[in-house]
């Protein structure tokens, strides 16, 4: 090997690893989630031992348990990188869904517990330091489920289904580590939850939110 092509392949493996940055995140906002079908069987039920209707859902973003993400990102470039994201969303069935269909308790408030891989696409520092950004993840729903009618309780976490997310924002940067950033986030999770009494539930949750957050990178 000529001095030359060492020299160009030292260089290179001197550079790759200074090329590589991890990015933590974390979020709040404002999540909502509009009506969704939830069928399936519940033995015992003073209304319909199996359920069909359409639940209208409340989001409480800002009450205990309050809504919350973490991000973290492992960018391989200065354009593209991987990474796990973790979301704490709600739904709480509204009283008239509750009454008309015989439940006391009718939620996922510990939260809905969104866990996806993300594939994350950036444009850095396109505008004034304002760096665009977009990502898409898949993963698994892992909510607490609250469920009480007349046939029994349920309360615990389970793993109800697949997930999927998508998010578009921008990041501005405060400095070489610290940053700000706002977004808009959907997710899409389906939920096959086991009740206490041998029935079982079933809905798919659609969930938008604004996000304003922190970034840490290094």
């Amino acid at each position: 090997m000529s001095k030359t092509h060492l020299y160009t392949a030292t260089s290179m493996l001197l550079a790759a690893p200074a090329m590589a940055e991890t990015e933590f995140a974390f979020y709040l906002g404002g999540q909502s989630a509009p009506h969704s079908v939830v069928s399936g069987t519940d033995p015992g039920n003073a209304t319909d031992e199996t359920p069909d209707f359409t639940a209208k859902w409340e989001g409480r973003s800002f009450e205990a348990p309050i809504y919350y993400g973490l991000r973290v990102t492992e960018w391989q470039t200065e354009t593209f990188g991987w990474g796990v994201e973790f979301t704490h969303s709600k739904v709480y069935a509204d009283t008239r869904t509750r009454v008309e269909n015989g439940f006391d308790t009718l939620e996922l408030t510990d939260g809905v517990n969104i866990l996806t891989v993300n594939a994350n696409r950036r444009w850095p520092d396109l505008i004034d330091g304002f760096t665009p950004y977009v990502n898409g993840g898949i993963g698994i729903g892992i909510p607490r489920v609250e469920v009480e009618s007349a046939g029994g309780s349920t309360l615990g976490y389970q793993i109800t289904g697949p997930a999927v997310r998508v998010t578009a924002g921008v990041n501005y940067a405060i400095n070489d580590t610290w940053g700000v950033f706002g977004e808009y986030q959907n997710t899409i999770s389906y939920h096959d939850m086991d009740l206490g009494n041998g029935g079982s539930l079933q809905t798919t949750l659609v969930t938008n939110a604004l996000n304003v957050g922190v970034s840490y990178s290094y």
